[in-house]
């Protein structure tokens, strides 16, 4: 099985969410729709820019603890690394 770290914004240099799904298809799809009640649906959280693999979950969950102890400054960084157009990665899905 594999899984995956995200981040969804609203919009570019938004307010940013970090989570962890075996499933970013369903999940996004949940942001997007506010299927579930919370933080992601209370600030209309619903472009992914970034998504990352791993083959464990006690990987990605120490990746996504990891980010979630950075500065924002850093988590933007991040971003801007593997998206600089802060594109929605699941256009298209």
């Amino acid at each position: 099985m594999h899984y995956w770290v995200y981040i969804v914004t609203n919009h570019p240099h938004g307010t940013l969410y970090i989570g962890v799904t075996n499933d970013p298809r369903r999940r996004i799809w949940e942001h997007r729709t506010g299927a579930l009640p919370g933080f992601t649906r209370q600030y209309g959280l619903k472009r992914l820019v970034f998504l990352e693999e791993h083959r464990e979950i006690s990987a990605a969950i120490a990746r996504e603890k990891q980010f979630k102890g950075w500065l924002r400054r850093k988590k933007i960084d991040l971003i801007q690394a593997a998206n600089p157009l802060w594109r929605d990665l699941s256009e298209g899905w």
